[in-house]
């Protein structure tokens, strides 16, 4: 742990370099002129260069402005007011098919201000990139809805390929780190029900590591998810975005990170990426992710 007075200096193996390629710059380049925001921008997520020189992309539906304030997360909370661009998944499916890629997660903002909290969008955009591209693999990386049932198999009916929906944190520290209208038990349940109303479609969630849990509680939620047979979680160093969000309490080592590596692996998941720099959308994984299904298809299954 960080003492009081210990400075949160980031360790080397933390460290990343600045966005370099030509394909980055590119794709920077046409979201700017769409005006689609990515999450890889507004979350600053260290690995936007990997991703996107390498085919994958995050793409943040429905603007800028989350109704929740998780105090963890960097991006703008307020009141949308119902605003939304009804042209976005005709957007979103032009600019992947200038982006060359063949894996592409979309997520959002909460937007608790829409009547179905912004699914029935979600749903449509996933059908739209599904009927322009069928072969592209598409991950949803979801709000929890306040667990709401009828939009979450909303979203499921749209076919994505992956469903994430993140628990982010321990039991414990959830009322800390996240906003008050979410919780643990509710994103657990979110995953459980996909995999019931849908066993074929995978599911997917990131743990932030860092913020003060206990290896007996991340041990736990590991059991939790396994509980309610969640397919792939990833480990990832919470890194405090501004001055006004939660601070680091504790900088895991890479050989932390393998541990609960291998950890997770003996207990059944299909896949776990576990690293300081590794986000809920990690190329990595997505690749993983790509094969195996890739491999179910070409068997029927």
């Amino acid at each position: 742990m960080l003492s009081s007075g210990q400075k949160s200096l980031k360790p080397e193996w933390i460290k990343v370099r600045a966005p370099v390629g030509e394909k980055y710059f590119e794709i920077k380049d046409l979201l700017k002129s769409l005006k689609l925001p990515t999450v890889c921008q507004e979350a600053r997520c260290p690995n936007m260069a990997e991703c996107w020189n390498g085919g994958t992309a995050t793409f943040m539906l429905m603007g800028e402005v989350c109704t929740r304030g998780c105090r963890f997360c960097s991006v703008k909370t307020g009141n949308p007011k119902g605003v939304i661009d009804n042209e976005e998944p005709e957007k979103v499916g032009y600019a992947i098919s200038q982006m060359g890629l063949d894996y592409v997660v979309l997520t959002s903002v909460d937007r608790d201000d829409l009547p179905d909290e912004g699914s029935g969008h979600f749903a449509r955009t996933v059908e739209t990139i599904k009927k322009n591209r069928p072969d592209l693999l598409v991950e949803v990386l979801t709000p929890d809805f306040k667990g709401n049932q009828e939009f979450i198999s909303k979203i499921v009916d749209s076919r994505p390929d992956v469903f994430a929906h993140n628990v982010e944190t321990v039991e414990r520290l959830q009322k800390r780190v996240r906003d008050p209208r979410a919780n643990y038990r509710q994103s657990l349940d979110v995953l459980q029900f996909v995999k019931t109303y849908d066993p074929t479609r995978f599911t997917k969630t990131s743990i932030m590591l860092g913020l003060g849990e206990t290896d007996e509680e991340i041990l736990q939620c590991l059991k939790d998810l396994r509980a309610v047979d969640c397919d792939v979680v990833t480990f990832g160093q919470y890194l405090q975005p501004t001055k006004t969000k939660l601070k680091v309490e504790e900088f895991i080592t890479p050989e932390k990170f393998n541990y609960w590596q291998v950890t997770a692996e003996n207990m059944g998941f299909l896949y776990v990426a576990s690293g300081a720099l590794v986000r809920s959308s990690y190329r990595a994984g997505e690749f993983f992710i790509k094969g195996v299904i890739d491999r179910r298809n070409q068997h029927g299954k």
